[in-house]
């Protein structure tokens, strides 16, 4: 027995000395994030951060991952911009109901940890949280090597925010007669990847290396275009004008994610043709033969938000969301009947 070799938790897989060093690196980026607020700093066993400047406050919180857009991150080997993905995306989720974002979490679950790849992820999570000015003030990094394949890893964000009581944003008051305004999509986002990769790599045979005149791209380019965040316009956009309702188009599309804000007696008339749509939908959907209602259940096909709007406010909120640097489209209207969405996905 006693010259057995004594098992260690790297002889498992696991390195506390690459985590430690992930973790070294990763303190600055982290730090750059930080608010006023925030009380603790990297390291400590939970985030500390002292809420104020709020009369009768509500927490708003959102948990969502980047899906298998990941896989093509894996391909390119490019880590860099997955965190501002989810970054964007938790925000996006938590804006719609008028709540302005106060910090996020993270978890990276990894196969073998790589303090480059680490610092990768984190420099993502901390532009994104900059955007938007939340802070990062916890995360997770967890070595699994039995649980992940090697070279991959999965990344998951809790965002957390604050909204007044009687400024939420709950789409009740979306009345028939209402308008419809769409804000430009920066392309998939993170939803319909693993569709897309169906498409482009296994029916197509792509390379992520390979050029596609009609995207204007790579493969790879046009997959891992970044998850276009909304949080500041509108925010700016609540401030000007009352907003009745907001959705944040994501999986399931437009018609599965303008429904969730209509109430009974509503439905949500969207006119297709009234919106630019970026050429990687209408070239996935030739490519992968896909049928135009799928087109629609299953990405945003251009349209990232849908803002419900009175008559009377839409000029204002036109300006305001213009101001922002926004694509706006005029794509529909609230009109009477049982609840649903017309005009897409079906």
């Amino acid at each position: 027995m006693a010259d057995e070799k004594q098992l260690t938790y790297a002889d498992a897989g696991v390195s506390f000395q690459a985590e430690s060093e992930s973790i070294a690196r990763l303190k600055s980026l982290v730090r750059t994030t930080y608010r006023s607020e925030v009380l603790s700093d990297v390291g400590s066993f939970g985030g500390l951060f002292a809420l104020q400047n709020y009369r009768e406050p509500v927490l708003v919180s959102s948990t969502d991952s980047v899906g298998t857009k990941l896989k093509v991150a894996f391909k390119v080997g490019q880590h860099n911009t997955v965190g501002f993905d989810i970054v964007a995306h938790c925000g996006n989720d938590i804006v719609v109901q008028g709540a302005e974002p106060l910090f996020f979490l993270d978890y990276i679950g990894i196969n073998k940890v790589e303090p480059a790849v680490i610092e990768d992820i984190v420099s993502g999570l901390s532009v994104g949280c900059r955007e938007i000015g939340c802070a990062l003030i916890g995360g997770e990094i967890a070595e699994m090597p039995d649980l992940y394949a090697l070279g991959e890893y999965d990344l998951v964000g809790t965002i957390v925010g604050a909204v007044e009581r009687d400024d939420l944003i709950t789409g009740s008051e979306i009345t028939p007669g209402d308008h419809l305004i769409g804000l430009g999509a920066a392309g998939l986002h993170t939803n319909g990847f693993s569709l897309a990769r169906r498409i482009l790599f296994d029916e197509c045979g792509y390379d992520v290396d390979a050029y596609l005149s009609e995207l204007s791209a790579t493969v790879g380019e046009a997959l891992l275009a970044t998850h276009k965040s909304y949080v500041k316009s509108i925010l700016k956009l609540h401030k000007v004008c009352e907003i009745k309702g907001i959705a944040h188009i994501t999986g399931g599309g437009l018609p599965a994610n303008v429904l969730r804000i209509l109430p009974d007696g509503c439905v949500a008339d969207i006119r297709k043709g009234t919106w630019d749509i970026p050429p990687i939908f209408p070239f996935l959907q030739v490519s992968g033969n896909v049928e135009e209602a799928e087109m629609y259940r299953v990405f945003n096909m251009g349209i990232g938000m849908v803002v419900v709007l009175a008559p009377d406010t839409v000029d204002v909120a036109l300006g305001s969301l213009k101001a922002s640097g926004e694509s706006t489209f005029y794509i529909g209207e609230v009109v009477a009947g049982e609840k649903e969405v017309h005009g897409v996905g079906s």
